[in-house]
């Protein structure tokens, strides 16, 4: 399933691409995904203890921020194809691996507590366009961040 719509909300498209997202509020995006996905990084390193590739995504997008990688460099290295560490599916692909990590039973209280971790470390200046764009992607993303 696709985790980006087929229209981009130019609010996502960096200005040089033709939308109005900022180089600052990109890499405030980006810090804010990298952490969300280091958050559940020891859930995924439990069952797959050999696979270092979602650490180097985390590293390699670090690397981005601090402006020592390309960003399709630090994309290629994802873990998960299609959706780099420092995308905002990412915040997607945490809520999903905590669910994954508990009984069905306690699925809806894990995806609760996600998603209040991911939205306590929101950086202000994106605040609204993150939470705007996470109402506006749920359908695509297995609806992981309806209430």
């Amino acid at each position: 399933m696709p985790m980006l719509p087929k229209e981009r909300d130019t609010r996502l498209v960096t200005i040089r691409r033709g939308g109005s997202l900022t180089d600052a509020h990109h890499r405030l995006l980006a810090e804010w995904a990298l952490l969300c996905a280091e958050h559940v990084l020891p859930l995924f390193e439990d069952q797959q203890p050999g696979d270092t590739r979602p650490h180097e995504a985390i590293e390699l997008g670090r690397g981005w921020i601090r402006g020592e990688v390309r960003m399709s460099d630090s994309r290629q290295a994802a873990a998960v194809p299609h959706v780099a560490a420092h995308d905002l599916g990412a915040a997607a692909y945490a809520l999903r691996a905590a669910v994954a990590s508990v009984p069905p039973d306690d699925a809806g209280t894990a995806r609760a507590a996600e998603r209040a971790w991911q939205q306590e470390r929101l950086p202000e200046a994106v605040r609204e366009l993150v939470l705007d764009d996470e109402r506006r992607r749920s359908p695509i993303c297995w609806h992981v961040f309806d209430d």
